[in-house]
Parts: C-alpha cells; sequence; structure tokens
C-alpha cells in the first residue's frame, strides 16, 4: 500500500531532484510506522461487527424471553382459574358431604324413632297375625292393631326409601364432583407441568441473552479503549500546538456546526462536523470545485479520489490544501491554514479526537499527501 502512495507520488511530482527523492523516502519510512494506527480501527470495527450480531441476537432472545414470559403469564391465569374452580368443587364436595352425614344422621335417627313406635315389632314386617290376635282383647282391636302394623310398616318403608334415595343421590353427586376435581387437579399438574417448562426456557434464554449482553459490554469497553488509542494516535499525528473549540460556526454552517456529529449529511455526501466535512466545506467556500465524493468519502479515500479526478497530490504543502493521513481504517483530512519554513504547517479541523470537536494545529508534513484543488 504505502508503495503504491510512493508511486502515485513520484508520477505526479513535477521535479524529481535528489532532494524531493530523499524526501519521499523519508516520507514513506514515516507513513510505514504509522501503519500501526490501522490496528485500532480495524479491530473496532471487528467488534462493532461482534457487537451488531451479538445485538441481533439479544434482540432476540429478548423477543424469545417475551414470548416465553407471556406463555408463563397465560398459563398462569390458566392454573389460577382451575384452582378457583377446584376450591369451588371442593366446597361443594364439603357441602355434599355435609348433607350426606346429616342425613345418615336423619336415617338414623328415624329408625330409632320408628323402633320406638313399633316397640318389639321387627321391622321388616315379621310379626305374625297369630301374635298380634293373641295380643288383643276382641277383633275390633285385631283389626285396629293390624291396621297400625301395616301402617307403620308403610311408614317404615316409605321413610327408609326415601332418606336412603336422598342418601345415594348425595353420594352420585359427591362421586361426580370428586371426578371433576380429579380431572382438574390433572389438568392443573399439566399446566403446572407446561409452566416450569416455560420457565426453563426463560431461564435459558436469559441467560443467553445475559451472556450476550455480557459480550457485548465487554466489546463496547474494547472499543472505547481502542478510541482512547486511536484518539491518540491522531493527536501525535494532528495535536501539536492544538487549539480545541467546541465549534466554528462562524465559518462552518451553523446548521451543520450546531446539530449533534453525523445527524446531517452535508452538500458533498459527507456527515456533518465530520474532518471531510469540514475540508469539502472550505474548498468549496473559497470559490475551487469540491467535488461530490459522498459514498466514497472517507479521508484515506480522498487522494485516490482525487487523482481519479485529475487534481493534483503530493507531498509538498500549498495554502488551501486538504491535508491527507493514511493512517487509520478511515484515516484524516485537515484545511492548511499557513505554510511555515521550518517544515510545519497550520492546520484546521473536525474530530480529530473523535468527539466532532474542531481544532488547530501547528504539525510536521512528513506523514501527510496534499490536494491541490484547483
Amino acid at each position: 500500500m504505502q508503495k503504491q502512495k510512493i508511486k502515485k507520488l513520484l508520477a505526479y511530482r513535477k521535479t524529481a531532484s535528489t532532494a524531493g527523492i530523499a524526501l519521499l523516502l523519508a516520507f514513506g519510512i514515516i507513513l510505514s510506522g504509522l501503519v500501526g494506527a490501522d490496528q485500532f480501527d480495524d479491530q473496532i470495527r471487528e467488534l462493532q461487527n461482534q457487537n451488531s450480531g451479538l445485538q441481533q441476537r439479544s434482540g432476540s432472545l429478548a423477543a424469545e424471553a417475551a414470548s416465553y414470559q407471556d406463555a408463563i403469564n397465560k398459563l398462569q391465569i390458566e392454573i389460577n382459574g382451575i384452582h378457583q374452580a377446584i376450591l369451588d368443587n371442593q366446597r361443594k364436595n364439603d357441602e355434599l358431604q355435609r348433607q350426606i352425614d346429616a342425613t345418615q344422621a336423619e336415617l338414623t335417627h328415624q329408625k330409632y324413632i320408628l323402633g320406638q313406635n313399633i316397640k318389639t315389632m321387627y321391622l321388616e314386617g315379621q310379626i305374625s297375625t297369630l301374635e298380634i290376635l293373641a295380643s288383643s282383647n276382641d277383633l275390633s282391636e285385631f283389626v285396629d292393631k293390624q291396621a297400625y302394623r301395616n301402617s307403620v310398616q308403610r311408614k317404615v318403608k316409605t321413610t327408609l326409601e326415601k332418606i336412603t334415595q336422598i342418601k345415594v343421590e348425595l353420594e352420585s353427586q359427591q362421586r361426580q364432583v370428586q371426578i371433576i376435581i380429579n380431572e382438574q387437579e390433572a389438568q392443573k399438574a399439566q399446566l403446572a407441568s407446561s409452566q416450569d417448562e416455560q420457565s426453563r426456557m426463560l431461564a435459558y434464554t436469559e441467560s443467553q441473552k445475559a451472556s450476550f449482553d455480557s459480550q457485548i459490554k465487554a466489546n463496547q469497553t474494547q472499543i472505547s479503549e481502542l478510541r482512547r488509542q486511536q484518539a491518540a494516535t491522531n493527536a501525535r499525528l494532528f495535536g501539536g500546538g492544538q487549539i480545541i473549540q467546541t465549534s466554528r460556526c462562524d465559518i462552518y454552517p451553523q446548521d451543520w456546526c450546531n446539530a449533534p456529529m453525523d445527524s446531517i449529511i452535508d452538500s458533498w455526501g459527507m456527515y456533518n462536523r465530520e474532518c471531510v466535512s469540514w475540508t469539502a466545506y472550505r474548498v468549496a467556500a473559497s470559490g475551487r470545485y469540491m467535488p461530490y465524493w459522498g459514498g466514497r468519502g472517507n479521508a484515506n479515500q480522498w487522494d485516490d479520489n482525487a487523482l481519479a479526478a485529475g487534481i493534483p497530490v503530493d507531498g509538498n504543502p500549498q495554502v488551501g490544501d486538504v491535508a491527507v493521513s493514511n493512517a487509520g481504517y478511515y484515516g484524516h483530512t485537515a484545511y492548511v491554514e499557513a505554510v511555515y519554513d521550518d517544515g510545519t504547517i497550520l492546520v484546521s479541523q473536525f474530530n480529530v479526537d473523535w468527539q466532532g470537536t474542531y481544532s488547530m494545529a501547528r504539525i510536521r508534513v512528513g506523514n501527510l499527501v496534499f490536494i491541490h484543488f484547483p
């Protein structure tokens, strides 16, 4: 890459003096020392790509977790409903048992009363006619006793049958209620099992999401550190005698200057408060032609774009040039404000600190190429 840059510079230099060749070789050596800055952007890009995938997976897991939680909530509503139905049926069962017990007590009580009324008569009606006749004073009394006996037998039979039927019906209702309760208990257990499974899936999903989120956080921490290192590298290249200002809205358009960084695309397809947006504006504001380089406007592409457009590029700075650094994944551009005899230049720039701020710096030119916009 560095050899190609040197070839480009050699092709566009107007002179090939020994001093010029020595300068180019020195420039190449310096550039080779700057390649290390690429690692920051490459690592940052890789981590950002990782985070993009992790965030998609985390978002997918969050949706899955929400689905599991919704299923758990719905199952809980069903469980609560069945539980309430079981309680209602259990109360009904208890009430039926109370009625059965009361009926049984009434049956026992009626048997006792009837037993007392018929005294020694056998409840099954087995007292003989001779015994009744023998105990009667006359035929009339015999008839009365026989009628009483028959009446008592009918009453006994009717009362016992009635109470027994009631008891049978109550016991039948109780069995039906118990069947319902058993079915509801089985359904409740099945729903609880489904809920447990959903809860296990939810716990696993949340665990996976937490793992992805932790990796995202770790990557973001690493990105922040790499950005700090990249900013330090930029500061080394462009930070000498730096004058940081919060804005430069007296020159740079106020709408672009006051808006959050990267929130507006300028007239040349660049994001606002980026280094390339600033240099594009300064070239256009000086009355020179600034091509539309949107979509291919990374700073380290500018010298290639210029060469393709027939715009001169070399290592000799002039006031009004755009200085280009190819260090890092994006590179950096700055506007040349002044050129000094000691081999330094004064540049103005945006975003050398990756914060979208304006600054000026007096720096050496050995590591830069310059675009001479006509």
